[in-house]
């Protein structure tokens, strides 16, 4: 026997059954489920199309996620995740203290601008009062680290005079996350009312720089 027939031998036939890939199967369900969530919301969001476009069927989406709510609560934290993964990979304990809060701003400016889908799942879930967020135990856990790094940026620089003293790091980060969200999220009504169209890029780049001044502004130190 050749290595050629044997080769030939084990190659799968083409009509068999492929292997089963449970972590794959799942990840593509849960792809398919941030899509169908971020375009129709939780109501709107149909079970049968998330699997027909994973590729996959019912069955096997409630088997790995047992309920369409669990789905829509692995959905938020998949997203929420990558935006708190990618944000503790920014070297800021490394910056001078106002470079590192500007930073992490410029960065969640661009993670919301880069992922619109998130900015609807989150528009979503606060019409809906947050009920499904209240589920997970893993989402307020993740919010911790990015809070504990502001925290470490506003004590280094107060303690050096780089910034202003007593700024909360609650505070300060529900303002950068405002900031950057409201007039990505709301630049089609905001269009309409002000007939300007805010999707341009130039606009949104004079946005960009005029709230990293506000918030620059904010952060320095008081005189007097």
């Amino acid at each position: 026997m050749t290595l050629e027939s044997s080769s030939r031998r084990v190659t799968p036939d083409a009509h068999a059954p492929a292997r089963r890939d449970p972590a794959r199967t799942r990840a593509r369900l849960l792809q398919a489920a941030v899509a169908e969530f971020g375009d129709h919301g939780f109501s709107g969001a149909r079970t049968d199309r998330i699997a027909r476009q994973a590729g996959s069927n019912i069955r096997m989406l409630y088997h790995y996620f047992g309920s369409k709510d669990e789905l829509y609560v692995a959905v938020l934290e998949a997203v929420l995740a990558d935006l708190r993964h990618d944000e503790l990979q920014l070297d800021v304990d490394a910056m001078e203290p106002l470079e590192g809060l500007l930073c992490i701003f410029d960065f969640v400016e661009n993670h919301f601008a880069a992922h619109p889908r998130l900015r609807k799942l989150l528009a979503f879930e606060n019409l809906n009062e947050a009920r499904h967020l209240a589920n997970s135990t893993r989402i307020p856990e993740m919010a911790t680290p990015v809070l504990s790094r502001i925290r470490k940026l506003l004590a280094r620089g107060a303690a050096s005079g780089a910034v202003r003293t007593g700024v909360d790091a609650l505070h300060l980060y529900v303002a950068m996350v405002s900031l950057s969200y409201y007039g990505r999220a709301h630049a089609f009504t905001l269009s309409r009312i002000f007939q300007k169209d805010l999707h341009k890029p130039s606009w949104q780049k004079a946005h960009l720089k005029l709230a990293r001044q506000m918030l620059a502004a904010y952060l320095a130190p008081e005189r007097g």
